[in-house]
């Protein structure tokens, strides 16, 4: 009897601890989840200026502009993480067409609202890959303990399920913004300096000395 209610007490202890450890993981993944919710609604709410400083240039890129539009309404109103994702995708490949017309208007490419609009939307960009790869790293820890035995039929129990990822596309990885710098002009090469040919010179003959007369 004292054995059985050892082993129930063990028993009890090793859930209590698996309980916590997934509630911790649990935590961390939502923790790091609201940090690159905060990094998307930055964007979010950069983007109407960038449309906007877009517009006082390129007022006849309505296409590209509407597409911005559409692709962050999308991104606020989705529900799920797979939602989210997907919109986010599109926004980002909306903000790359944004940036790549830019190239050709010289003036906008020059304003320094929108280049300041630019570096801006770089600092939130980082902000959301670090915050993203936290999340991935925190997410496939949680799984991993929820799929391996026995952690997985005590975890089900229990009402633990998985968290899905938030992935990015390849062209998402690399940063949204184009780089305007003006580029460097390349100096000439100095020519070499020419040099005049020199008359050759005569060598001098030896002076003879003169001869001594005879006695």
């Amino acid at each position: 009897m004292m054995y059985l209610i050892f082993l129930l007490a063990v028993i009890a202890v090793l859930v209590a601890v698996l309980y916590n450890s997934l509630v911790a993981l649990r935590n961390k993944a939502k923790e790091a989840w609201a940090d690159i919710d905060t990094q998307l609604k930055r964007r979010y709410d950069l983007i109407p200026n960038i449309v906007e400083t877009v517009k006082g240039y390129a007022s006849h890129e309505a296409g590209t502009l509407q597409q911005i539009t559409e692709a962050r309404t999308m991104a606020m109103g989705a529900q799920n993480i797979q939602d989210k994702e997907k919109a986010e995708n599109m926004l980002s490949g909306a903000l790359k067409s944004i940036f790549a017309l830019a190239e050709s208007y010289p003036d906008l490419k020059a304003n320094q609202n929108f280049l300041q609009l630019q570096t801006t939307l770089k600092d939130i960009e980082e902000h959301v890959q670090m915050s993203r790869r936290y999340y991935n790293g925190t997410v496939r820890d949680l799984n991993t303990k929820l799929e391996t035995f026995p952690n997985n039929i005590v975890a089900s129990s229990l009402g633990f399920q998985k968290m899905d990822f938030f992935q990015a596309t390849e062209s998402e990885k690399q940063n949204v913004t184009v780089d305007f710098k003006p580029e460097t002009p390349v100096a000439p090469t100095p020519a070499a300096p020419t040099v005049e040919p020199q008359a050759p010179t005569t060598p001098e003959q030896p002076q003879t000395p003169p001869e001594t007369p005879q006695q």
